[in-house]
């Protein structure tokens, strides 16, 4: 799987309807109306997001098919 960085993983969430509702530190905390869940991202500079994280932050997201489809 693709390591990519939290600044990039921002993006994408962003462009797939999630909302930034706020920032605590260097954790991006987002939010989708319609959905319970809430989603916190590590922005740490460029340092990129471990492959366990990633997916698991994709699949709450219900992406995970989706990024797996566009890396391959």
């Amino acid at each position: 799987m693709k390591n990519i960085t939290g600044k990039q993983l921002c993006k994408i969430l962003t462009e797939n309807g999630w909302i930034l509702t706020r920032i605590s530190g260097s954790h991006h905390i987002f939010t989708k109306n319609g959905e319970d869940a809430r989603i916190v991202v590590p922005v740490h500079g460029n340092k990129e997001i471990k492959t366990g994280l990633l997916k698991a932050i994709l699949k709450t997201a219900g992406l995970l098919s989706l990024f797996f489809s566009l890396i391959n």
